[in-house]
């Protein structure tokens, strides 16, 4: 059973031994993420210069649910823009958040910003980190 939604610097924090890491490591194991965050992931070690093959050997033995971003959560994506606009969130932030909504779970992130919308939206945040890093 699903519990969270991780977004992509949820992810990146347990990878990388990050603050609140290990708050992402107790769940790991009932929680998803979109195709689309785990892209913003993938290209994170890209942009650092690692390869596919490095890549795929890091996150592909990882117990969390991937899904598909389809035409429904583009939709719930999508229509979030106008709350989440003042945020500034990005299309991949909506789409862990429309995720999290349909699941009816909270959206685990480091992303103080989300903490403004979360009600809007219909989803519980919660902050990886306690301090503002």
């Amino acid at each position: 059973m699903t519990a969270a939604v991780l977004d992509a610097s949820a992810l990146l924090a347990l990878i990388l031994g990050e603050p609140g890491g290990e708050k992402v490591g107790s769940v790991l194991t009932n929680s998803a993420m979109t195709a689309v965050n785990l892209g913003e992931v993938v290209g994170h070690f890209a942009h650092m210069g690692s390869p596919e093959t490095e890549i795929r050997l890091m996150l592909d033995p990882l117990p969390f649910v991937r899904v598909e971003l389809d035409e429904q959560l583009a939709f719930i994506a999508g229509l979030m823009l106008p709350a989440t606009r003042p945020a500034g969130l990005s299309f991949g932030d909506r789409a862990c958040l429309a995720l999290a909504n349909k699941l009816g779970v909270r959206a685990l992130t480091a992303d103080r910003a989300w903490q403004r919308i979360g009600g809007a939206v219909g989803v519980q945040i919660e902050l990886i980190r306690s301090d503002p890093s």
